[in-house]
């Protein structure tokens, strides 16, 4: 918790920073009440007074963001899928820092056999291609969030080893580890409370970085009709107006989740920018 209040803190010095959070927030607002705003479900088909089916009609008063060739109300698709894309950004970046600071933190620390056997572990995996290791993953299983999720942790954890190992190996070398071995700590609390919060700034940007590329890779994996099969996702929304192909006739059905993804991730990249220059003012400078 102290963490997170740091990285608020830290952010808000910036203009960008402030943008960015607060642009943030806003969607994170929509993820927890989307659902209860929206004026139908996203699946739900809307029907006119006469009984007909309101199929790709324009923004309108009835219809903000028009509707698609199912006749599916856009706004209330996209309300839906924000709760979608947050959920599976943060718990991939979250997993994927766990995986990466735990890697990190014991490769770095005990060297030698450990650190070269788990480089090599963190080696293979950076040889995966990234998208085709994840649809080859859903391909094999059911296509769910759970799974979605754990897919782009497996893969995505790598970068974050790398990182953090490499703060480690420095840190360890300083005189509050020496100390610490001298006072008869055991390796376990030496990694976790004295190591550890020394590299939580580090681990911070990974988070918002992470959270950057979960949100494109989730949308890609929709985009390409491997989103989960029983929700909607902005990915989804883009992948039934190419296969339709309306998407050049209907653009609002294509814009509204185009722009959302846009704006989202160019948010959460200026927050890790913005916490980065904050722990590292020599970046601001360059």
């Amino acid at each position: 918790m102290n963490a997170l209040v740091h990285f608020v803190q830290a952010v808000r010095q910036s203009r960008s920073g402030r943008i960015s959070l607060n642009i943030v927030t806003g969607f994170l607002v929509l993820a927890l009440i989307g659902p209860w705003i929206a004026p139908y479900g996203p699946f739900e088909r809307v029907y006119d007074g006469a009984g007909d089916l309101v199929r790709l009609s324009p923004p309108s008063a009835q219809h903000w963001l028009g509707t698609t060739n199912l006749g599916r109300d856009v706004l209330s698709q996209m309300l839906w899928g924000v709760r979608s894309a947050m959920i599976i950004g943060f718990a991939t970046a979250f997993g994927v820092v766990a995986i990466g600071v735990n890697i990190g933190l014991v490769s770095g620390y005990f060297g030698g056999r450990i650190d070269a056997l788990m480089m090599r572990i963190t080696d293979i995996f950076l040889g995966l291609p990234f998208l085709p290791f994840i649809i080859v993953i859903l391909s094999i299983t059911e296509r769910n969030t759970t799974t979605i999720i754990i897919a782009m942790t497996l893969v995505m954890w790598r970068s974050a080893a790398r990182v953090i190992r490499a703060q480690v190996l420095s840190l360890k070398q300083q005189p509050f580890v020496a100390a610490a071995r001298t006072t008869g700590g055991s390796n376990a609390t030496i990694i976790y409370r004295e190591i550890a919060p020394n590299i939580m700034p580090i681990a911070l940007v990974n988070v918002a970085f992470s959270l950057a590329w979960a949100i494109i890779t989730e949308a890609s994996i929709g985009f390409l009709g491997y989103g989960a099969a029983k929700s909607i996702s902005w990915g989804t929304i883009i992948h039934d107006a190419y296969a339709s192909q309306l998407m050049y006739q209907a653009w609002w059905w294509v814009m509204p989740p185009g722009i959302a993804i846009m704006v989202l991730v160019s948010s959460v990249y200026f927050l890790g920018r913005a916490y980065e220059h904050v722990i590292n003012p020599r970046l601001a400078r360059q």
